[in-house]
């Protein structure tokens, strides 16, 4: 059983320059994703990538009163991967429910008893938005008990001063910042 398990959170289209929710530069980390996904497959360890997966009237949408514009609606380009995943990737939807947000992986979904299913004592978590479902997402591994490390050269964040706050946050959490 693998004891190691790569988060991948939203490396989705809609998140990258030209997509609804662009995150700078956010195509500047996947082939740096790709190249963990292939080292940590070939470990052995689990490889999870979670994705926005919002319905038409998704709650978090400026026409349903939201902040967001529309982005990774269900089955759209906007939602699809960007990273090379293998197919026995575990592939985690999250924000399904109209009425409900949700920035974590771990959200209203069945990641934790998937990883504790597996044996997973360790995760290391890559991907966009550092200061948003990178930071909820590494937050709740460390709450489910996780030991928990980000993967500095693989995320990106929307606001430099944002993302610097969100790592020294994740840090006091006790999140381990690998460069």
């Amino acid at each position: 059983m693998p004891e190691d398990a790569l988060i991948v959170v939203d490396m989705q289209r809609d998140f990258m320059p030209g997509g609804a929710l662009p995150v700078p530069d956010g195509d500047k980390i996947i082939p740096r994703v790709n190249e963990y996904i292939r080292k940590f497959k070939e470990r052995g360890a689990l490889i999870v990538a979670t994705r926005d997966w919002h319905p038409e009237d998704h709650i978090s949408f400026m026409d349903q009163g939201g902040p967001w514009p529309k982005h990774c609606v269900q089955n759209t380009p906007g939602a699809e991967f960007v990273v090379e995943l293998p197919e026995d990737a575990v592939i985690i939807s999250k924000a399904a429910d109209p009425d409900k947000e949700a920035y974590s992986g771990f959200e209203g979904t069945n990641l934790a008893e998937i990883l504790k299913e597996k044996g997973v004592k360790r995760v290391y978590v890559c991907g966009v938005a550092t200061e948003y479902c990178v930071k909820a997402t590494a937050l709740d591994a460390v709450r489910h008990g996780f030991e928990t490390y980000l993967l500095r050269d693989a995320v990106r964040g929307i606001n430099p001063e944002d993302e610097e706050n969100a790592l020294r946050e994740l840090e006091q959490a006790g999140v381990k910042v690998l460069s």
